[in-house]
């Protein structure tokens, strides 16, 4: 049997030999728990010996509390032990080197331009936009394969928050940390956002590259679309998703729980603008998207990403390895079986009235 994910091999498999590795070493931590087991049944059975001693003979009691198969209960503990031995070999899955197999890779570099204003703490969608954005760029990256990637976050400033990377779990955990808290000056600078994402791209390449640039719209930035369309002409594409409800929100002060209030004292709303959005992902030969749904909404990404032009990556030999934790799986459920069915001892006619 294969596994997915099987031609590579991840940097936290345990390699035995060329040949053999296990793909889930962690587990193998939990064997250390079988001598422990082994330690306390032997004081158990020490402490039981000790007890039975108190009351007379040991040759003439222990016929009467086991019955006559002397040893049963040390067997059915080594089933035991043999079964967690097994199950836990299975979740470490060993693996054996089969036919090497050609991968062919192609890809394009991709930056997530992530507003994180506070306007994108408003709940007009659950839990709120934010959360509700960070969501979707993980979803997103968990359908990803190849392509590099990046994280730029902004408000009244822009910051590059992790350079292209085939990381995505660290992309992922720099997203956990994207709150408007990290950017000093609030305000909405779309513009600059998306220069700085193109920037950050390989200065070598003239095309394979796409921005997705994530927010409510509430621009403070009046040269946006024309940024967008000079990015455009560097050969970057940009695709846009709104984030809330067009007909707005009240903003919540996170601090107080009440609402914002202006200086009329009004409750401050905050709006999505997809008017801007749209004419960025216009100016930028891209696509907008509404952010309605999470999964659809890292679907209408991924879509947008496949359409573009892939830079040839090359081809590279990868091993396939043959998993075999079915046969230890079912070995243990054997000895687990065998210990539940082999019975504890006789019945003692003797004692049987």
């Amino acid at each position: 049997m294969y596994t997915a994910g099987a031609l590579q091999v991840p940097a936290e498999a345990y390699v035995i030999s060329q040949e053999m590795r296990f793909e889930y070493p962690e587990f193998l931590w939990l064997l250390l728990f079988v001598p422990l087991a082994a330690l306390v049944y032997w004081r158990y059975g020490q402490w039981r010996k000790e007890s039975l001693a108190k009351l007379g003979n040991l040759h003439t009691l222990t016929p009467l509390i086991n019955g006559f198969i002397k040893g049963r209960q040390t067997t059915k503990f080594i089933l035991f032990l043999g079964a967690v031995v097994l199950g836990v070999l299975a979740l470490a899955n060993p693996q054996k080197a089969d036919d090497q197999v050609t991968i062919h890779r192609s890809g394009i570099d991709v930056f997530y331009v992530l507003d994180v204003s506070r306007s994108m703490l408003a709940t007009d969608i659950a839990p709120d936009r934010l959360e509700r954005a960070r969501q979707t760029i993980k979803r997103s990256l968990d359908k990803m394969r190849d392509n590099r990637v990046g994280l730029v976050v902004f408000a009244g400033n822009a910051y590059l928050q992790v350079p292209l990377t085939v990381d995505y779990n660290a992309v992922k955990m720099y997203l956990d940390n994207a709150t408007p808290d990290i950017v000093p000056r609030q305000g909405t600078v779309l513009g600059d956002a998306i220069k700085l994402a193109n920037n950050s791209f390989s200065r070598q390449e003239s095309k394979y590259k796409a921005i997705v640039l994530i927010s409510d719209g509430e621009d403070h930035d009046k040269n946006a679309v024309e940024t967008a369309g000079k990015i455009y002409e560097t050969g970057t594409v940009i695709n846009t998703i709104g984030v809330g409800d067009p007909k707005g929100a009240v903003l919540i002060d996170p601090q107080t729980g009440q609402p914002k209030k202006d200086a009329q004292d009004q409750p401050v709303v905050t709006r999505l603008n997809e008017r801007i959005l749209k004419d960025i992902a216009a100016a930028g030969k891209g696509s907008y998207f509404l952010l309605n749904n999470i999964s659809q909404g890292a679907d209408n990404i991924t879509a947008a990403l496949n359409k573009m032009e892939k830079a040839d990556l090359g081809s590279e030999a990868l091993k396939a390895y043959r998993s075999y934790f079915q046969w230890l799986l079912g070995a243990s459920l054997l000895c687990l079986l065998t210990g539940m069915l082999l019975p504890g001892a006789y019945k003692n006619k003797a004692l049987v009235s």
